[in-house]
């Protein structure tokens, strides 16, 4: 059984950049990835913003040596490339030499694909194989393909807003456990008409930047993105004289059980969640020094996710801000991208701006960070919450 589980390489694809070093100057230099809808043909295009990859389909493919036949959709497109990176940057050669699985994380799987084709279903049999594609596990078996673990434990996680944060968790337990070795773990979703639809309906999307934490929020800016980590065994860290981006100290999950699509106003499903990573990792509150928080901009949660922080942390809450006004909300892929924003800070000994505040909610006296913040950093608290009550948080530390 392994001690420790270390993060050893990660890759990423989002609004802000298309790789970990392009994502890291956008944060510290404040840089928005949030625009009005261009590569979708929507009639809500002038009523929302959104954080949209500059990347079209047809250049992903190009960067991955697919041929023209493929029926990759873009989720599967965006997570083959954030996976390769993150394998690149452990400087793995030979992916079977340990036992190694795949845990990816959807909510939106194929369905960009299946909207495009599914009037032309009955009609042209050519369309069949992008359908066939719609279902959550086909992205996560091309990103497999791609990396050549089709033969290891590969499995999808689909747990909303909460998935590529319970896709790491269930792989530092997996190592843990001594079952595998190493875990690539993350997730991918891209935009898609199904859901700007679904969250328009919901009335919960914003026509401007998203303002998290802020009294006069309006709602939060979908987006999409693909992430992934590389969590290592100490025996690998050890034979393969690896270097250690961080360690996966602490994680729970939680579900309060309140409503189909909101959370709790006092932050129950939240609150447990944090309790539990705690344990795991064997810390007090006081242990953490940044919470990289869920913050969608929406109403509900960042009145729910304020009082569960201050449940948590009393008189002391620490720094915390949220990165979702720089990326907007990007799903199941959310706990993935905060992952490596997290490891990013406790490797900088810095904390992200929350762009976009003005006003101080009037529920509560915290107020998240709002400028660029040198501090040093020990461990780094992240919140990823989801529909149905699903409610997950990772500690990330850099002792193992």
């Amino acid at each position: 059984m392994s001690k420790g589980v270390a993060i050893t390489g990660m890759g990423i694809i989002s609004a802000i950049g298309n790789n970990v070093v392009e994502n890291y100057q956008s944060l510290i230099h404040g840089k928005k990835g949030i625009s009005r809808v261009s590569k979708i043909k929507t009639n809500h295009v002038n009523d929302i913003m959104v954080g949209e990859i500059d990347f079209t389909n047809e250049a992903l493919e190009q960067q991955l040596g697919l041929t023209s036949d493929n029926n990759y959709s873009r989720t599967a497109l965006l997570g083959a490339i954030a996976a390769k990176q993150a394998i690149k940057d452990s400087g793995i050669t030979n992916i079977n030499a340990y036992k190694t699985g795949l845990i990816s994380a959807t909510s939106v799987g194929g369905m960009d694909m299946t909207e495009r084709y599914y009037y032309d279903y009955l009609t042209n049999k050519a369309t069949h194989k992008y359908i066939e594609g719609h279902h959550a596990g086909d992205s996560t078996q091309k990103i497999a393909a791609q990396l050549g673990i089709e033969k290891s434990l590969v499995t999808t996680i689909s747990t909303a807003c909460s998935s590529a944060a319970n896709a790491i968790m269930l792989g530092a337990r997996l190592i843990k456990s001594g079952q595998l070795d190493r875990v690539v773990v993350g997730g991918t979703d891209c935009l898609s008409k199904f859901t700007i639809n679904g969250f328009k309906t919901l009335m919960i999307l914003s026509d401007t930047y998203n303002t998290p934490f802020d009294e006069n929020r309006k709602g939060l800016n979908l987006g999409e993105a693909a992430a992934f980590l590389v969590l290592e065994s100490d025996k690998v860290v050890q034979e393969e004289n690896k270097k250690v981006l961080a360690y996966v100290k602490g994680y729970g999950n939680a579900n309060d059980a309140y409503h189909q699509t909101a959370s709790s106003e006092n932050g129950d499903g939240a609150t447990l969640a944090m309790q539990k990573a705690l344990e795991v990792a064997g810390y007090k509150p006081e242990n953490i020094d940044y919470v990289n928080a869920h913050g969608t901009a929406t109403g509900n949660n960042d009145l729910s996710e304020g009082r569960a922080i201050i449940r948590i942390f009393g008189d002391n809450v620490p720094d915390f801000s949220s990165t979702k006004a720089y990326t907007g909300h990007t799903l199941a892929a959310a706990g993935a991208i905060e992952a490596i924003y997290s490891v990013l800070a406790l490797q900088n000994n810095i904390i992200y701006p929350n762009l976009n505040f003005k006003t101080q909610m009037k529920e509560f006296n915290i107020t998240p960070q709002l400028e660029l913040k040198e501090k040093p950093l020990q461990s780094v608290m992240s919140n990823s919450f989801g529909f149905g009550g699903n409610c997950s948080t990772v500690i990330y530390s850099k002792e193992q």
